[in-house]
């Protein structure tokens, strides 16, 4: 086995082992685990290419700080996690404004509706049980929300395999946080937990999946 497959055998085992550890509530399977996903993510990519691209290295590693943050209890703790996962979605942002060459007005407003529209009912719906945070999470929601808009212009206009992979690693990654917020500040359900971890994990691999993409690409044609 080389390294790749190693690497990927540990983020897929360690995933696994914290999913079971949030599902029969084994609080050190989590402290383990959960911090191996990214890590192992992260390792994954630079094994992946030879030469790696510092913005998604850096929102990798604050994607980890994140996850290491929100794994402790107290509103100071889920603070700085929103704000380094905030960091990291403006990074994802950045790498896919990067790949748009040229967009038109029809497309910025298709790609626009879809997501203001969950966002707008998320806070609809968690209006009067954010009180204090409904400011920081409207902001972390539009960042969120403007990664998937952005991520949908790049597929609409290039309509390639790294760009359909990040759409929809955009796409779980809303889906993830928005049920994270409902969990947090609605409705609290263990099955919830479960659901948000592994919608997160595979939205993090198809947006890896969407930065090896053209080296994937470029390998099978050799």
């Amino acid at each position: 086995m080389n390294k790749i497959k190693i690497t990927l055998f540990v983020f897929v085992l360690a995933s696994i082992l914290d999913i079971i550890g949030i599902i029969f509530s084994i609080q050190i399977l989590v402290y383990i685990f959960k911090p191996l996903i990214i890590l192992s993510l992260l390792f994954l990519y630079v094994f992946s290419l030879p030469k790696r691209l510092k913005w998604y290295v850096m929102a990798l590693e604050l994607c980890f700080f994140g996850d290491v943050f929100l794994m402790f209890s107290g509103e100071l703790f889920f603070i700085a996690g929103l704000v380094s996962f905030l960091i990291a979605h403006v990074l994802f942002i950045k790498i896919v404004i990067s790949r748009i060459k040229e967009v038109n007005f029809l497309k910025i407003i298709f790609s626009t509706l879809p997501f203001l529209s969950v966002f707008s009912l998320l806070i609809f719906t968690l209006k009067d049980s954010l009180h204090e945070m409904l400011w920081p999470v409207i902001i972390y929601g539009l960042t969120i929300a403007t990664f998937g808009i952005i991520s949908l212009i790049s597929y609409l206009e290039t309509k390639s395999n790294k760009s359909i992979w990040m759409l929809i690693g955009a796409i779980v990654f809303m889906v993830s946080d928005s049920l994270l917020a409902i969990n947090k500040f609605q409705n609290p359900a263990h099955s919830l937990e479960v659901i948000v971890m592994a919608t997160y994990v595979l939205a993090q691999y198809f947006i890896y999946r969407s930065m090896i993409s053209e080296t994937e690409k470029s390998s099978n044609q050799h």
